[in-house]
């Protein structure tokens, strides 16, 4: 299998057994999914979680007759969803899209559910996880936080360089919060 490892996306948590890992594994679907391609829509309910294997997924939400903003990117070895949708069952105004082409598993929340009937253990191991995902996606949201664009964009370049390397000019500007223009200009400052 090409790209990351669902089951290494757990160690840090706990190991599973074999059997756990097989289980874990058979419940995924791998979906290839295009640049530009939505996995979730707006004013939905967000039924999948996705384990990036390769590419990079973006959280976006736009409001009526707003710009997009992009909330955050996802690459590979990370996972992906609307959680309060997708825990509760209740319509988002977030959506996830690819941001360049990608391989991702897909996991309904009916598929979830009968696998942590079938591994107790992995209840504890996905809590872990969503916890750290979280943590991170706190810890990010703060670093940029009181930054003006300059500052925002260099730390994307430190931080998440492939997302930056690997991602639409227009879908970065979403994210940092600036105009395409604007970031055209800040890359060529930084040149």
């Amino acid at each position: 299998m090409l790209g990351a490892s669902l089951v290494d996306a757990f160690p840090p948590f706990g190991l599973l057994s074999p059997a756990a890992q097989q289980q874990l594994g058979a419940a995924w679907e791998v979906r290839t999914v295009a640049e530009g391609e939505w996995l979730s829509e707006a004013g939905a309910i967000c039924r999948e979680a996705f384990f990036i294997q390769q590419g990079v997924l973006r959280v976006v939400a736009q409001p009526p007759g707003g710009r997009e903003v992009t909330h955050s990117f996802r690459r590979e070895g990370q996972f992906c969803t609307v959680l309060a949708s997708f825990e509760q069952q209740v319509p988002t105004p977030l959506r996830i899209q690819a941001a360049c082409p990608a391989r991702v598993l897909a996991l309904d929340k009916a598929r979830l559910d009968a696998l942590l009937q079938q591994v107790p253990a992995l209840a504890g191991l996905f809590a872990q996880l969503i916890r750290q995902e979280l943590l991170d996606k706190l810890h990010t949201q703060r670093a940029y936080a009181g930054l003006d664009a300059q500052a925002r964009y260099q730390l994307l370049l430190l931080h998440q360089p492939e997302v930056a390397r690997r991602v639409p000019q227009h879908m970065l500007a979403s994210y940092l919060g600036i105009t395409p223009q604007s970031l055209s200009r800040l890359r060529q400052a930084s040149c």
